[in-house]
Order: structure tokens, then sequence, then C-alpha cells
């Protein structure tokens, strides 16, 4: 079905954020496949099987929202999904939220993480009222690291020894964006 998207404030210019739908189960086990793109989000788990993916991304469909935890796929322009991006810890009290953000390794350096992380901040600071948004990175992680420092994200402390994986400890990064910050540096992108 072809949609115009082109007055949605979820498209930008090369990618679209969108939910889940119950035939992603496929996307999800091949992405279950690349080991090191699991380190980089976060845990390696155990395998799980496709009809355990199926049942889940069936059920993650039409789960009634929590809140502003969001999980969102990433699509590119062509309408392949490429990557996936979700929102989490959301205190809109505190006007405080985190996200995770996953691009498969063959899509990646081509501007689709940076757009997709504007377009979640976009709506979080001018739709919800957030005031700011923490990310946590591997230290390991040096691309996620200079992606971050690139949009602006400040670095804000450092946990000491707080993954392990491959056999060693990590130190967990934290950086921060403020609303004013984000307007400073990208508001004049979505004018």
């Amino acid at each position: 079905m072809e949609l115009d998207t082109s007055s949605s404030i979820w498209q930008g210019k090369v990618v679209r954020l969108r939910s889940n739908e119950p035939g992603d189960w496929e996307r999800y086990w091949i992405w279950e496949q690349d080991s090191e793109a699991e380190r980089r989000d976060g845990s390696l788990s155990f395998p799980r099987s496709q009809e355990s993916l199926k049942h889940w991304t069936q059920e993650t469909a039409v789960r009634k929202q929590e809140g502003d935890n969001w999980a969102l796929l990433i699509e590119n322009n062509e309408g392949q999904v490429i990557g996936r991006i979700g929102s989490h810890n959301c205190n809109p009290r505190a006007g405080h939220f985190q996200y995770g953000l996953v691009i498969a390794k063959e899509h990646r350096r081509k501007g689709y993480a940076s757009e997709a992380i504007l377009l979640l901040l976009r709506y979080f600071f001018q739709e919800l009222r957030y005031q700011k948004v923490s990310i946590q990175i591997a230290s390991f992680n040096d691309d996620s690291v200079g992606l971050h420092e690139h949009l602006g994200f400040q670095w804000e402390g450092r946990i000491r020894r707080a993954i392990f994986t491959r056999g060693h400890y990590f130190d967990v990064l934290y950086y921060g964006l403020t609303v004013e910050e984000f307007e400073e540096k990208h508001a004049h992108k979505f004018s």
C-alpha cells in the first residue's frame, strides 16, 4: 500500500519510524544472529526460536501502550526495516527519558541513526514536553559515543565495570541532552 507520509512527524528525509507488525518477527530473528550487535544493545541473550519470536511480535503489535515507553522500527525510504529505537525509563513528572537504538550492520554510517534519534527527540521534546534525555553507552562502543557527541549530547559520567561481556568488564558511559540544547542545535532541521 502506497502511503503519503510527507506530513507525518515520524517521517524524515531518510527514515520513517513505525510500530511493530506481526510480520516483523523475521527481522528480529535475523538481528539476533548478530552477537556483536546484541552486545552493543546491552546484552547477549540465549537464542530464541522463530516460533517464540512470531508469538512475541504478534503480542507486541497489539499490546496496549504503557506510558511513554515506545518500541519503534526504523525503515529507510525503500521500506526496508534497518533498525529499531525505543524509549524507556520515561518520567513525565521530571521530564526525563532514555532510549536505546540498534541499526543493522549493513545499514550503518548512512545517516539513519542520527535521523531516527532526532525524530524521536523532536516528539518527546516538542509534543510530550520532556526536558531531558539520557543514554547509556558501553565504553567499547566508540561508534555510538561519536554519534551522540556529534548530535550534541554531553558526557555526564561513567559507571565503572557495569557490563560483563567477552570475558571482560566494561564501563557504562552516560550522555545527556536537554531540550534547550536540542532546540539550539537541531530545531532548524524541522522548520
